[in-house]
């Protein structure tokens, strides 16, 4: 992929932000079209729904895994110096992070990327959740959380373990990465089957994890080619909220980050548009939980997700894709907050109407 001519034209940022532009576009239009969501994928493997939102997820995350692990085989990329494997990662962060966002995600009802997805689609309780998510994202990110980020950060990390790289403390080659992707690929498959899950829906959260390989492939490519070195990155949401946050305070300037938020946006919008799905939904719809509910979720996920250094996406499947030991803890204990939330829920709803009452997914 020869970026040169681009860059030269347009200016290295720029040429960024069109790349960003393109993969969120992709994954926006995937997104809503598949309804890809790992809230309603840990809701159904607990019974609240069919198997199908759990079958989408698994397609997305067995499909980024094995095309990234391909690209890191075939020496397509090379991860060694991004911010996952070149400085030591927060495990107690990963965990209490994931632990909150996984919480949170439950009480606002969709995940970060979900919420942007559904408020591009008209739903403005998604547009207000973002809005919160992304003001605490920033008071953790570079404002008056950083201190309480720090000390729970700081407690453990993948230095003391010997690194975040789960290949390497297994003690295997690049082979078995792609290995583990074909293992997964193929339960996802067998999940998509039993789950009757249609052709377009499973391609649909496929391409989500393909666009996170292409996110891998498009900034390797760019750091090679420009002047002043940047490191390879993928997909996340949390983050860009963050940056976007500082850029709009007049620090940095737009990039990649800024251009997967637009693009999301605005495909996940032209998505719900040409489907006839675009729909405006408020709080005041019959059976919607408390504004306050959302909002007390909104700002567990923006916290917890920073102190995760990832959302569902940007550890989950970016930071999972490459075998990060950080990221898939913080996966791991964002499902676990999310099973533990929803239990805690049911008890509620139970006690409060006697028999457990299932909340639709956003």
């Amino acid at each position: 992929m020869d970026l040169v001519p681009l860059i030269d034209l347009i200016g290295e940022p720029q040429t960024a932000l069109v790349g960003g532009l393109a993969l969120g576009l992709a994954f926006g239009v995937f997104a809503q079209r598949s309804r890809f969501c790992t809230r309603s994928a840990v809701l159904a493997a607990m019974g609240d729904s069919d198997l199908k939102p759990l079958a989408t997820w698994a397609a997305g995350f067995a499909a980024a895994i094995l095309a990234v692990q391909w690209l890191l085989f075939a020496d397509q990329i090379d991860v060694a110096e991004t911010r996952f494997f070149s400085t030591a990662q927060s495990l107690s962060g990963a965990i209490i992070g994931g632990l909150v966002f996984g919480i949170g995600m439950v009480l606002a009802r969709g995940c970060v990327s979900r919420l942007m997805v559904l408020g591009a689609s008209g739903n403005l309780r998604g547009v207000f959740s973002i809005a919160i998510v992304a003001l605490t994202a920033l008071a953790t990110y570079s404002g008056i959380l950083v201190p309480l980020r720090d000390l729970i950060g700081g407690v453990w990390s993948t230095a003391s373990i010997g690194g975040n790289d789960l290949l390497a403390h297994l003690g295997v080659g690049q082979s078995t990465g792609l290995a583990i992707g074909g293992v997964l690929a193929a339960i996802a498959l067998g999940l998509a089957l039993k789950a009757k899950l249609s052709l377009w829906r499973l391609f649909g959260g496929a391409a989500i994890g393909l666009t996170v390989a292409a996110g891998w492939y498009f900034t390797w490519q760019l750091s090679t080619q420009v002047f002043e070195p940047i490191q390879a990155e993928s997909l996340s949401f949390i983050r860009p909220l963050a940056t976007t946050g500082e850029l709009a305070l007049g620090n940095g300037f737009a990039g990649l980050d800024q251009g997967v938020l637009i693009g999301a946006v605005l495909g996940a919008f032209l998505a719900a548009l040409i489907s006839g799905e675009f729909r405006i939904a408020t709080f005041a719809e019959p059976g919607t939980p408390s504004i306050w509910r959302y909002a007390a979720g909104s700002v567990l996920m923006g916290f917890g997700g920073i102190l995760a250094v990832g959302c569902t996406i940007g550890a989950g499947l970016t930071g999972g894709s490459v075998l990060a030991v950080s990221s898939l803890v913080g996966l791991t204990s964002m499902m676990a907050g999310a099973a533990l939330a929803r239990v805690a829920l049911r008890a509620s709803e139970t006690q409060q109407s006697g028999s457990a009452s299932i909340v639709p997914a956003e």
